[in-house]
């Protein structure tokens, strides 16, 4: 069956819509960061750098690594923009962008994810790094596709009743990383569950001038537990990589490194050194 542009639009010169890229930019390993400007940062450590693009806030460097390729794209902040980014990347390996029908075989994608979040346990500090063994959705994303999530629905019911969870929220969804890639890249970081919010002042509990709803979520989440698995993080992207990573049949795996742990108020002063080794450690790791 044949795709119709209109669900699949690509540029006039054959690059998908959006990334801004063709099949060959990419390689089988992927780093997704949020930030356009650390991609630079992160392909400067490459051995080469062969390919480099920008279409809005997408920015996409493709090189090698110890002989291999890899390529570093960010994706903006937010599931929106992860909705768009993985059904895009998707489509790059397993669309036949010419005929516009899928392709026989399927090919999975290394999706990685380094970013930043913010510690909702005070034994999680500030510059230490978490790898997502779970992500958990409060954002509603993946809840526009067709998905079975039955595996997790007894840890997502206990959120929902631990939490006192508003049924006007999206309903939450819970994914869990690829084991390899957690085992290989994050082995000796804190693990646990990842929440991701679909805001960073609101829905994560910052009051600045705007009243909050529930001005206690937070402290509900730090204090849930689901047979021995606890939330111990919150940023805006990890669930939605996750969900679509487990539909189309990709390995994925979010680290982060904490830069405010909500607990003890803190907030790192200068975390541009902790990230850059956060950095090293996944491209040590990575092949």
């Amino acid at each position: 069956m044949k795709i119709p542009p209109s669900e699949l639009p690509l540029q006039p010169g054959g690059e998908i819509y959006h990334l801004g890229i063709t099949p060959q930019d990419l390689a089988n390993t992927v780093i997704l960061v949020g930030d356009p400007d650390r991609v630079p940062t992160i392909s400067a450590k490459f051995d080469t750098l062969d390919f480099t693009r920008q279409n809005r806030e997408i920015v996409t460097h493709t090189g090698t690594l110890r002989n291999k390729r890899i390529t570093v794209l960010s994706t903006g902040m937010g599931t929106d923009n992860i909705d768009i980014v993985l059904t895009e990347l998707d489509a790059l390996v397993n669309i036949d962008l010419q005929r516009m029908e899928v392709k026989p075989a399927h090919q999975s994608l290394n999706l990685i994810r380094i970013g930043t979040c913010g510690s909702l346990q005070a034994d999680i500090p500030v510059n230490s790094f978490v790898a997502a063994a779970h992500g958990l959705g409060l954002d509603g994303l993946l809840h526009y596709y067709k998905h079975d999530a039955s595996v997790y629905q007894e840890l997502v019911s206990d959120f929902i009743t631990q939490t006192h969870w508003d049924a006007k929220l999206p309903q939450p969804y819970c994914f869990s990383a690829n084991p390899e890639l957690l085992e290989q890249i994050a082995f000796d970081m804190y693990h646990g569950i990842t929440a991701s919010a679909q805001g960073f002042f609101g829905p994560q509990g910052r009051e600045v001038r705007a009243a909050i709803q529930y001005p206690a979520l937070n402290k509900d989440i730090t204090q849930f537990s689901h047979k021995g698995l606890r939330v111990t993080n919150l940023e805006m992207e990890c669930s939605a990589i996750y969900g679509l990573g487990h539909l189309l049949k990709h390995r994925t795996l979010t680290v982060c490194m904490v830069v405010a742990n909500r607990i003890t108020n803190e907030f790192s002063k200068d975390y541009h050194q902790q990230m850059d080794k956060l950095i090293d450690t996944v491209l040590t790791r990575v092949f």
